[in-house]
């Protein structure tokens, strides 16, 4: 690299890490450079500097178990440091030479500045996306982001009492707010928090001398680690033998589906309305039939069987339609449908022509035009 690229690459690190864009002088310098941006050639010089899209840098790779890694992102120009703890953050990836997106919860609590976002992938059998994080991306690497999202936090001010319950990957938005409430507590106290936490193996728990090392330091917090190997799936009843004031505490519950509607039925029998609950899975199993799905102006069709959602069907043909959660909570993903009948995969809900969609979590019944 030569010295003045040097230079200018100083000069475009501290603009990106500390000052707004001057967009005047942006606008000027795009109409210089036309056809290309003045994107295209600081690009070159430093990836994160973009007016047009939010990017970050794989700055460190955490291997937290065989299957599972944590990824620290230094966000570009643009980035928020602000947003909420148990929010997730979107993450697009170059893969096979199309960039593929995902949305993980934020481990990370939020800092003052620009800060580093972090994410904790684990790799699923039918996850292209997360066995290539896993298994393949290295620190340095660039990313496209979308700005945090999502209503799983906790509200403000905290409850002084309150729960978590979690099972497997289902405790990785829970870290971010238990290492927020770690960090406020040098100015506020920590409140009563009980959690429990089930893993199939003894092995599987992430986090789990950093959740020991809590308890030690902040008396408020106390873990309830379940292995269900060992002792089967934890029950209404067994909870409250473990944690009697449950009924008094608000709770914040992710993992299996199977798990959350159990706790949805008690909360429901029990006329409790402080269930805040955040499912990283759908229920693929509608008996959907599938169907060919165009979408609209594009003129791409694509043929979808009756467990694939619209939205991954449009990415296969390369068709980039807006998402966020990909869960079917953000409502960023919805679009008109023109002809045929979709499933919602949530609650087998069918929709029909004029009605708009979520295309995360739809599955075509027959033929379908989405209006594009």
């Amino acid at each position: 690299m030569t010295e003045s690229t040097s230079g200018l690459n100083r000069v475009l690190r501290a603009a990106a890490a500390r000052v707004p864009e001057p967009r005047a002088a942006h606008r000027f310098l795009n109409r210089l450079t036309h056809p290309l941006r003045m994107d295209d050639y600081s690009s070159l010089i430093y990836p994160l500097w973009s007016s047009r899209e939010l990017r970050g840098e794989v700055v460190t790779v955490r291997r937290e178990a065989e299957d599972t890694v944590t990824l620290v992102i230094k966000p570009g120009w643009g980035a928020t440091p602000h947003y909420q703890p148990g929010q997730y953050l979107g993450i697009g990836v170059l893969l096979d030479g199309r960039w593929t997106w995902r949305s993980y919860s934020l481990t990370s609590a939020p800092t003052t500045g620009r800060g580093e976002y972090s994410v904790t992938v684990k790799a699923l059998p039918e996850g292209l996306l997360s066995n290539h994080i896993v298994g393949t991306v290295e620190p340095g690497t660039i990313v496209r982001l979308a700005a945090p999202a999502g209503d799983f936090h906790l509200p403000t001010p905290t409850p002084p009492k309150l729960m978590f319950v979690t099972a497997g990957s289902g405790i990785t938005p829970v870290m971010g707010m238990l290492r927020s409430l770690d960090r406020r507590s040098v100015t506020e106290p920590f409140p009563d928090v009980v959690h429990v936490h089930s893993v199939r193996e003894r092995d599987d728990a992430l986090f789990y001398d950093e959740l020991r090392a809590l308890e030690k330091t902040q008396p408020g917090y106390v873990l309830h680690l379940r292995v269900t190997s060992e002792e089967g799936r934890i029950d209404s009843r067994q909870m409250s033998a473990l944690v009697p004031d449950w009924s008094e505490r608000p709770t914040w519950a992710c993992g299996p589906n199977a798990m959350l509607d159990e706790l949805d039925e008690h909360f429901d029998a029990t006329d409790r309305d402080d269930l805040h609950v955040e499912r990283f899975t759908v229920n693929r199993d509608a008996g959907a039939s599938g169907g060919t799905v165009t979408f609209g102006s594009t003129g791409k069709t694509v043929e979808l069987d009756g467990a694939t959602t619209i939205l991954e069907g449009g990415e296969k043909v390369g068709v980039q339609m807006p998402f966020g959660c990909r869960m079917g909570i953000c409502q960023t993903c919805v679009v008109g449908l023109d002809e045929g009948h979709v499933r919602d995969l949530r609650n087998g809900t069918d929709h029909g022509p004029g009605e708009r969609i979520q295309t995360c979590v739809s599955v075509a019944l027959g033929d379908v035009e989405l209006k594009l």
